[in-house]
């Protein structure tokens, strides 16, 4: 931006001072102190590129340690450490389903020292539940890029006697409203997943949400709740250790790390719900220090120990451009706000 207007300022003053007669001796020596801002603005704009980072960094985490966003987090920033030689230290700051690291983040300084790891809770379907925020999710951000895809997976608890979405809907069917599913908490995305579901099949499940994932997950393994939705690296491990039966996962295609189970999309068509993990940083940072982020990011998760253990965790790497990240969450936003409407889902 201040490179554009450099170049404004200069093209208007020039054309004010070729018009006035009076002045056509002076044009040349003012064009040339206009070129020599430009050239000067540019110079100190590559410059910042060029030392950038010289200082720690940070990530920030809108959950608690040890979910998929954190680990996202620490992987990246453990190896930008390595490539640039700087701390980059992952915080924390949990709480209003995000809503408090969007807030920080939004009213950071955007030099590039703050980044995000935002979700599509926090910049798809916060915008839709709550009724005002302290941000805009477009215009108080920059996109930098997206990092991963995150499906999710329909969960039954083992006593439950069905073993596919088929035969989930027939038995909601015959008892309906008396099959409970849990959440972590009203307008969360499980709860919204689950929603657009029950509006898909035509079935009436009761919601019970809970404060958090780690209760929405033990609900479902101590039997009080017959079935969730959970992004999958969160589901794989109930699924593998026997906690849980997996009949369905809510990608358009089936996932590496449940190679069996059968998408959602295959009994109702067009049911797709994907979640995402993505990084951003404060509006209006500098274009060469937004590049220099990307290509350095770009460059970890195409590492093949990093796919790897990304595609292990159920999540698929997912690059994209600044701009094609920024399309994504507005195109999610739309997706979301007529989930939240068609469910007449509130927060608790």
């Amino acid at each position: 931006m201040a490179m554009g207007n450099v170049s404004y300022r200069h093209a208007r003053a020039e054309e004010k001072v070729m018009s006035d007669p009076g002045n056509a001796m002076a044009a040349p020596v003012i064009a040339g102190a206009m070129l020599a801002a430009l050239l000067t603005a540019n110079a100190a704009v590559a410059q910042t590129a060029q030392v950038f980072p010289s200082r720690a960094m940070r990530i920030v985490v809108p959950f608690p340690p040890g979910g998929t966003s954190d680990i996202l987090a620490r992987t990246i920033g453990q190896k930008l450490t390595e490539e640039w030689g700087q701390p980059v230290i992952t915080d924390n700051r949990p709480g209003a389903a995000g809503n408090i690291a969007s807030d920080f983040v939004a009213k950071s300084k955007p030099d590039g020292y703050t980044l995000y790891i935002n979700t599509v809770g926090t910049h798809a379907i916060n915008p839709a539940i709550y009724a005002k925020l302290t941000f805009d999710p477009i215009k108080d951000f920059t996109a930098i890029t997206n990092l991963v895809n995150l499906p999710s997976v329909l969960l039954v608890h083992p006593s439950v006697p069905v073993k596919n979405v088929k035969e989930l809907i027939a038995l909601a069917k015959k008892r309906p409203g008396d099959l409970q599913y849990s959440s972590a908490g009203s307008g969360a995305q499980p709860h919204l997943t689950a929603e657009m579901f029950k509006t898909m099949a035509g079935v009436n499940l009761l919601h019970i949400p809970y404060k958090g994932a780690g209760p929405q997950m033990i609900a479902l393994i101590s039997g009080e709740a017959a079935l969730t939705f959970a992004t999958a690296p969160s589901g794989v491990p109930l699924v593998k250790n026997g906690q849980a039966r997996a009949i369905g996962v809510t990608s358009a295609k089936r996932i590496p790390a449940l190679p069996d189970v059968a998408t959602i999309n295959e009994t109702l068509p067009g049911y797709i719900a994907i979640g995402w993990n993505g990084l951003m940083g404060p509006a209006a940072m500098p274009a060469p220090v937004l590049e220099k982020i990307h290509v350095a990011v770009s460059k970890i998760v195409r590492l093949p120990d990093i796919r790897q253990k990304l595609i292990g965790l159920g999540a698929e790497p997912a690059l994209s451009t600044p701009a094609e990240f920024s399309d994504l969450i507005k195109s999610e936003l739309v997706k979301w706000a007529k989930v939240v409407k068609d469910s007449g889902a509130k927060l608790d």
